[in-house]
Formats: C-alpha cells, structure tokens, sequence
C-alpha cells in the first residue's frame, strides 16, 4: 500500500476523475458514476493510491458539509410555506411507499429491522443534483414540470435533513438516544435563532457595504457556512447539520441566489470528493456478494418510483404526459441515499453488507434513470439533437 499526502491525494483523485469524466461525456454517463468508479480504483480496495481512512473520512465530511450549505441556500422559508399542497402531499405519499418498499425486500433477505428501516429511509430520496443536472434551463425555470420537479426536491431534501437529524442522535440505548435527540431539538432552534439574527444584523450589513466586492461576498459566504457549522457541533449538533442551518439562514437575504450560483463550482469540487470517498469505502468483492439483493432493490426502485410519482400526479389532476416525465426524471435513488448509509454505518444501525446493497442500488439507479430521461425528454445531455437542450 503506498503513502500519500495530501497534496498526493488531490493530484490522483482529480487528475484520474477528469480522465474517466471525459469518457463518461463521451458515452453519455452520469459524471457521479464517474467519480464513484475512480473511488473504487483508486481506494483501499482497488489499486490502493489514497488509502489512508482518515483522510477518507475528513474528505467525505467536508464534501457533505458544502452540499448541505448548497442544500440550504435553496430552501428560503418562504419557498417552504408555498410547498404545501400538491408537493407536500406527493411527496409525504410516496415517501411512504418507498419507505415500505425497501424495508419489506431487505427484511425478505433476513436483514434486522433497523437495518430494513434505514434501508427503507435512505431508498425514499430523489437525486437533487441529477434531477436539477437533467433539466434544462428553460424547462427548470418557465414550464410546469420544472416547477413539479423542482419542488419535489425540496421536500424532499428537507425529510432528508431530519432523517440525518434522527439517525446522528441514535445510540444502541434508548436512554442515550433520546437524550442525544433532547440535545438536539435544543441546540437546533438556539444554531438557527443565532443564525438568523447574524444574517440580519451582520451578513447582511456587510453584504451591503461591500457588495462591489465579489471576492468578499465569496469569503464571507465560506466563513459564515463553516463558522455556524463550528458552532452547531460546539452544541452538540453535527458540523453537517451546522451548515445547513447557516445556508438556510442565509436563503432569507436578496443576494442568496447570487452566493449560491458563485459557490456552485467550489459545490462540484466538494461533489467530486464526496463521491470519490463513497467509491473508495465500496468493497466490490463484497458488492459482488449481496449482487442480488441490490440488483433486485434497484430494480424495484427503477419501476416504482417513476409509477408511484406518476399516480400521485395524475390523482391530483395533473396530465399524464406531465406526471410520467416528473416519474421519470425523479426514478432513482439520491446522493442522500449514500449519505444515510454513510452516517447509519457509523451511528452502528447498519452493517457494512446493508450499506453496500443502498450504495449499488443507488449507482444503478443513477445510470439507468439518466438514461431513461436523455433518450425521451429535453435535457443538456440528450442522446437526439431534437431532444437537447441548454
């Protein structure tokens, strides 16, 4: 096994995901599936270059804190109370279903209760950067689907954070478990009330005073997402959570769209090291061992959730044509499906074995619904030229 730094690390890990990104574009691949597979080969388990676990671990946090900032900038209050209605129903529904899907399979393969739970969890998500990724500009900003998709989304990022929320509180002991919960829902309102207040009586201030100065806003966004991420953990939260709550409070502010589009590349950057240290934790002897009951989960999720969105939609009386491309274009597991496998597995409410099944599943589904959606409707990436679209 070789020893490399971190400077070392970075040049592998970039160098190696431009290669194989380029051939991912060439062949019309999702650019995740890119980055998970040079995990796998550059990781422990494959040729072994970056194997140092820690450096694993600290990269995979970092990548999951910046996403969780991008996460919250998008979901001002406002847009939250205007969720109500169909999206909120959709989503809670099928949340449901979903969550009664993955858990029945996993208990037919023998696997504990709170395993099939968190299975059941981690499946109900949709893939927010692939759903947003496949969408053109005009479809994400001025047709009825974008909207649908759109809002979706955002419901369901939010179940997403309050699953994180519950499983980084579980412990083996009811005792502790609801104690850590209790720390929590105290920490959690006094991060966001300060949250709030610093965004209004200094954030936006300063954001005023010096707004000519791009590069500020830039630095001031970085140190406001990691100084509130700091002070959640300080209270007991996760830095994760943290920064959430600090791009939330931010999403109030005029110039949130602003931040968050001058942060999307520093987002993609953190994205890549994500999903690198997902591939570089992704034993495929072991992948290879629960083969069936992944390809079996995937398949599962690859059928239903396009037909349950589907239904839903229509129900609630919108057009077949409509309900069937919002399916589509939301019929795949999320990279929230590996982040609560990722926290499961250290919280120990998962096995290694159960969260290889959620991580494979997911890959599949990622490759298979962009698939789906580049050969039947517009999107940046579609196979026809009659079909793409910026």
């Amino acid at each position: 096994m070789l020893s490399t730094g971190i400077v070392e690390s970075f040049f592998l890990i970039f160098t190696s995901a431009a290669a194989l990104a380029s051939i991912a574009l060439y062949t019309r691949q999702p650019l995740i599936v890119a980055y998970i597979a040079i995990g796998c080969l550059l990781g422990p388990h494959g040729f072994a270059l970056v194997a140092d676990p820690d450096l694993l671990s600290e990269i995979a946090e970092i990548g999951i804190i910046f996403l969780l900032f991008l996460v919250g900038l998008d979901l001002p209050p406002n847009k939250l109370r205007n969720m109500l209605g169909e999206s909120l129903l959709t989503a809670l529904g099928t949340t449901a279903i979903f969550m009664l899907s993955g858990y029945l399979l996993m208990r037919a393969f023998d696997y504990s209760v709170t395993e099939s739970i968190v299975t059941g969890i981690a499946v109900t998500f949709s893939s927010t950067i692939l759903g947003i990724k496949l969408l053109p500009t005009t479809v994400l900003h001025h047709r009825h689907v974008g909207e649908i998709v759109v809002s979706l989304l955002l419901v369901q990022d939010l179940i997403a954070i309050l699953a994180l929320i519950f499983l980084a509180s579980y412990s083996g002991s009811v005792t502790e478990t609801l104690t850590s919960l209790g720390t929590v829902l105290v920490a959690l309102p006094v991060v966001a009330g300060g949250a709030f207040l610093g965004v209004r009586y200094c954030i936006l201030p300063l954001i005023q005073k010096f707004d000519a100065f791009h590069e500020y806003i830039f630095l001031l966004a970085l140190g406001w997402c990691l100084g509130i991420a700091s002070a959640g953990h300080f209270l007991g939260l996760s830095f994760e959570i943290g920064a959430f709550v600090a791009g939330v409070g931010l999403a109030t502010s005029p110039i949130a769209q602003y931040i968050a589009e001058s942060l999307r590349p520093l987002r993609d950057f953190f994205l890549v090291l994500f999903f690198f240290s997902v591939g570089a934790e992704l034993n495929v002897g072991l992948l290879m061992e629960v083969f069936f009951p992944t390809l079996l989960l995937a398949i599962v999720l690859i059928i239903t959730k396009p037909t349950v969105f589907s239904l839903l939609l229509q129900w609630q009386g919108e057009s077949r044509s409509t309900s069937w491309e919002v399916g589509c274009r939301l019929g795949q597991a999320s990279e929230f499906s590996l982040l609560v496998s990722y926290v499961a597995v250290g919280a120990a409410m998962l096995s290694v074995e159960a969260a290889h099944i959620i991580q494979g599943a997911t890959v599949i589904t990622l490759v298979l619904s962009s698939y789906a959606v580049i050969f039947r409707y517009p999107s940046p990436i579609a196979i026809s030229p009659r079909l793409r679209r910026d």
